[in-house]
Parts: C-alpha cells; structure tokens; sequence
C-alpha cells in the first residue's frame, strides 16, 4: 500500500519522503500562494480558481485571503460557506463542511496528528481522521479543530476554543478544552 492509500484511509504514514505526497502538498501550496495573491475584488476569478482547487464546492462560498492547506482535493464545502482571513486546512484526511457555515478570522482546521510513542513520532510518521462540521455552524476566531472531530448541526462555537472531541447538534460550546455550555433552543 502506498503511503497516500494508508494516508486516506487514516492509517499510520510516512509523508516525509513519499514523492507522491510532497508533491501533491508542493502543488497545493503553490495554488495557495496563487490563490492569496489574486487581487481581492476579483471575486469570480477567486472562486473559480478555489472550485479548481477544492475537492467539492458548491456555487455560493467565499473563503477570504490568505488561505493555506495541504494537498486541497480532500476539501468540501457546502452551499453558503464564508471563511474570514487566516484559513488553514492540513487536509491529509478529509475536511467537510455543510450548508451555511461561518468560519471566523484565524482558524485551524487539523485532520493531522502524530503518535504519543516518541519512537514512531521521531521517525516522521503520522495519521489523519476526518473532520466533519454540519450545517448552519458559526466557528468563532482563532478556533483550532483537531483529528477525528464532528461538530453537529447549528452550532456555535466559542472564540479561542479547541475543539477536541465531537460537539451535538444544537449546541453553543466554548473553551479548552472545547465543551457545551448551552443549548439552543427554537426562539434563538
């Protein structure tokens, strides 16, 4: 199995000196810094460039300058997706977004991660698990998402919070690590 198989399906890799990942991530990076340096005003051209780059997008999204991923096929987003400066995405896993999802400014979307055993750490290994957000989610700034995380349907999730393991449906969570707080009820 090749180190890109093992990558997507979540198990222990090697991306350090698999030429096919590095460059696939080259690549990626090389769109990014096209992508942040097309003029801001020209909106048309900045999505149908992100269309081209992105695994899956829908017709209405905008995702504000600067932007950086890994590799970029192994995102989607959903219809209505607004994404505020400082985007980063390490997509080694997938990274899925629904419908009507508001990312403020500088947030981290991480499907990467590294082994506790020092030894195999040391050695460059790691894996990725998805990462999947539902509909009609606002991310508050500077959030980070990490490994394997779901966050259900309209949700809020607080400022500064990592957000370590899933979050319900209807839901405001803030914190660190990141935790309910209250629910949403029907007349907010």
């Amino acid at each position: 199995m090749t180190e890109k198989e093992k990558m997507l399906l979540g198990e222990l890799y090697n991306p350090n000196f698999d030429e096919e990942l590095i460059n696939e991530r080259n690549m990626a990076k090389d769109k990014c810094f096209e992508y942040n340096n097309i003029k801001p005003s020209n909106l048309e051209e900045r999505k149908a460039f992100l269309k081209d780059m992105l695994g899956d997008s829908k017709d209405n999204f905008l995702i504000e300058q600067p932007f950086l991923c890994d590799y970029g096929y192994n995102i989607h987003i959903g219809e209505n997706f607004y994404s505020n400066h400082n985007l980063v995405i390490l997509d080694a896993g997938k990274v899925t977004f629904g419908d009507n999802v508001f990312v403020a400014p500088n947030c981290g979307f991480y499907t990467s991660g590294h082994p506790i055993e020092y030894s195999l750490r040391n050695k460059g290994i790691e894996y990725a698990k998805p990462i999947n957000i539902g509909n009609n989610v606002w991310i508050g700034g500077n959030v980070v998402v990490l490994p394997g995380v779901t966050i259900g349907d309209n949700v809020v999730i607080g400022a500064g919070s990592v957000v370590n393991k899933d979050i319900p449906s209807n839901v405001v969570a803030v914190g660190n690590p990141c935790r309910v707080i209250k629910n949403i009820s029907e007349e907010e």
